[in-house]
């Protein structure tokens, strides 16, 4: 647990999160541990295996002190990487099985989508279909889930009153005190779309924005070095999306070596830093295949996503050796065709949710979708939204390779005492802040020092 709080809070080093807990044993299952509803993992106390029955019983009663350490009915460190790594995915869904996660399906659907000049008002008409039921998942929660940052709020909780403290110095997760972080990405699904990317960077620009294209290396339509250099030489980012975008890349664990291979070959071709697979299809266990940095192929909630499930948190984590930074907010995509909302109503309720815990709100939006009249108008109105929380509300609009260039540094920084205060010492020191963490009417609040 000490790893845990150590690695979200960057707390001192003379602060011990001392723990104890069972040795996990028997079939793991959902409990609520106070504000961290549907907690997924093997526990001491009652658990259930039907996410709609999770809210029964609240293991936290369960929790004791010996002196300063804490006692606790299940491994903290287990569930937070059920729930990142989506380890929950077998029970909630029943063996996972959508037809989205056959592989004969699946392969069958590209083939025909790639091939065969179906119009679009069908594929859409299909994928409502598809995604009819969404509504009915109890969990991930929707529109947004923070479960884990939850979960790591009430063990800081915990572990503040084992120790009788009312108040405990931490670097805030952002540079410069930022509240959030905003990031822009556009992944580039068609010839179309990398034709219109020039178009996008414009509107992007007029509205002081920056943003990271993640563009398909090979398959789908021609990667130019000029066009490269256009995205890089306007201040844009430059990442591989997939391999070939055609729903296969973790089909299968051989196949999926030959594609990670191919991918890291564009990797240090490009000499791009980030990644995001095609569909958000993921399997977070056979990352240590890929080389580069970060990964923005898991959804915090993905129930409008081909591939359920979701990793619960609106932060940055690791994986390995890789920074994930989640999709927080729903895809453009999904929005216009799915939800038939052609309003940044969902956006704003997201971001409302996700500056709370300050976490980051990171969209995606599609060169290849958004210049039809009515979506442009939804983008203009998205990007008219996000410019004075930026100027005025100090938001950080970032770059995705800043915001793992920056969680990278933070941590290798130390919070140390310098007589009376605190100082924090480590790489982009200069940017960070310190923060309290407060218990307050029994809730864990936070304030910049």
């Amino acid at each position: 647990m000490e790893r845990n709080l150590s690695e979200y809070y960057r707390l001192p080093l003379e602060f011990p999160c001392l723990a104890q807990f069972p040795e996990p044993s028997g079939e793991p299952g959902f409990f609520r541990f106070g504000s961290a509803a549907s907690c997924y993992g093997q526990c001491k106390s009652q658990l259930t295996s039907r996410i709609t029955r999770q809210d029964r019983y609240d293991v936290s009663r369960d929790v004791h002190f010996e002196g300063s350490k804490i006692c606790l009915p299940f491994d903290p460190t287990q569930v937070i990487k059920n729930l990142r790594n989506e380890r929950y995915i077998l029970s909630q869904f029943n063996g996972n099985g959508r037809i989205a996660n056959n592989a004969l399906v699946r392969k069958i659907y590209y083939l025909i989508r790639e091939n065969l000049p179906i119009p679009i008002s069908f594929r859409r008409h299909v994928q409502k279909i598809y995604f009819s039921d969404w509504q009915e998942l109890r969990f991930p929660a929707w529109p947004v889930d923070c479960t884990v940052d939850n979960l790591h709020e009430e063990l800081l909780k915990a572990s503040m009153q084992a120790q009788g403290l009312q108040k405990i110095p931490f670097i805030w997760f952002w540079p410069d005190g930022a509240p959030c972080c905003v990031i822009m990405t556009h992944d580039v699904e068609t010839s179309a779309g990398r034709d219109l990317t020039p178009k996008l960077i414009d509107l992007d620009q007029s509205y002081g924005i920056k943003a990271s294209f993640q563009v398909v290396p090979e398959g789908r339509y021609e990667v130019t070095d000029e066009y490269v250099s256009e995205i890089r030489g306007r201040g844009f980012e430059f990442n591989i999306h997939d391999l070939s975008h055609d729903g296969s890349l973790y089909l299968e664990r051989e196949e999926f070596l030959r594609r990670a291979h191919k991918i890291n070959d564009y990797i240090r071709r490009y000499q791009a830093h980030g990644f995001r697979s095609g569909a958000m299809y993921r399997n977070q266990d056979w990352y240590d295949a890929f080389d580069f940095s970060y990964d923005m192929s898991v959804p915090c909630v993905g129930h409008l996503e081909p591939q359920r499930g979701g990793c619960c948190t609106v932060m940055p984590y690791f994986v390995g050796k890789i920074l994930e930074i989640p999709l927080t907010a729903v895809q453009d995509y999904s929005l216009f065709h799915i939800l038939g909302d052609y309003s940044i109503n969902l956006w704003k309720e997201q971001f409302a949710l996700i500056r709370e815990k300050h976490g980051v709100m990171s969209f995606i939006v599609h060169p290849d979708y958004v210049f039809e009249p009515r979506a442009q108008k939804t983008y203009q109105a998205l990007l008219e939204y996000l410019r004075p929380l930026i100027t005025q509300e100090k938001v950080w609009m970032a770059l995705p390779g800043e915001v793992d260039r920056w969680w990278r540094a933070r941590t290798q920084m130390k919070l140390v005492r310098r007589g009376d205060d605190w100082a924090i010492e480590g790489p982009e020191n200069e940017r960070a802040r310190l923060a309290y963490a407060k218990q307050e009417n029994g809730k864990l609040v936070y304030e910049l020092a």
